[in-house]
């Protein structure tokens, strides 16, 4: 279970967050910056939930500390500041997700899985959806019945869509992405590797890439 620290120093909010997500996920929390610091030196949080306006440290100064010591955990800002500078400041300072109270707490589900979700793809380097696994050291998707080495292109163009599922990406966007900017091939390149990818993972029933006529493509997770 995602360890996730709360800090906020509204003590009836604190505790209906903590009521609301602990079903999920285990929940520290904090009333202030400094006593957010002391526990993620202790415990190993994989995901940091913060108010800006708290005593002795706020959220801010809370997130510059962290990010200077290295510390590399997603950060949600949860806050009832919600002028276009505050969140620009929130993401310069390397916050990763920004919201505004009042909570939706089914949203706020939402987004701290997608966050986690997010680092795990980034710390381990593979993506797993059900029993199948893409990973990115091998170039392979594989399950227990089957490994298929994807080409470099074929392989990072599937990464990218399971990345995002149910996100639909353009054939420029995925053209941009995969093969540059300054790439001289066309989208119709993009076409033809989804093309091949479609056949060779087609007996991976776990998710399925859909053309998104006149838009792109995307992938879809099936139940």
């Amino acid at each position: 279970m995602a360890r996730i620290l709360i800090a906020e120093d509204e003590k009836n909010l604190q505790l209906l967050m903590k009521e609301r997500l602990k079903v999920y996920y285990d929940v520290y929390v904090a009333e202030d910056g400094v006593s957010a610091l002391s526990i993620i030196d202790d415990v190993k949080i994989d995901l940091l939930v913060t108010d800006v306006m708290m005593p002795d440290m706020d959220g801010f100064q809370l997130i510059r500390t962290l990010r200077k010591e290295g510390y590399t955990l997603p950060v949600l800002i949860l806050t009832a500041k919600q002028s276009f500078q505050d969140k620009k400041t929130g993401f310069t300072i390397g916050t990763d997700d920004y919201m505004t109270k009042p909570v939706n707490f089914e949203e706020l589900h939402w987004r701290i899985n997608a966050l986690l979700r997010r680092a795990a793809i980034t710390s381990e380097r593979k993506i797993q959806i059900g029993e199948v696994v893409l990973d990115e050291n091998s170039y392979s998707i594989y399950n227990s019945d089957k490994q298929i080495e994807l080409p470099k292109k074929e392989f990072e163009l599937l990464y990218k869509l399971l990345s995002y599922p149910n996100m639909i990406f353009t054939k420029a966007q995925l053209l941009d992405d995969i093969w540059g900017y300054d790439s001289e091939s066309g989208e119709e390149t993009v076409k033809t590797h989804i093309s091949r990818l479609r056949r060779k993972v087609e007996e991976f029933t776990e998710f399925e890439i859909i053309t998104v006529k006149g838009l792109g493509y995307k992938c879809v997770l099936k139940d």
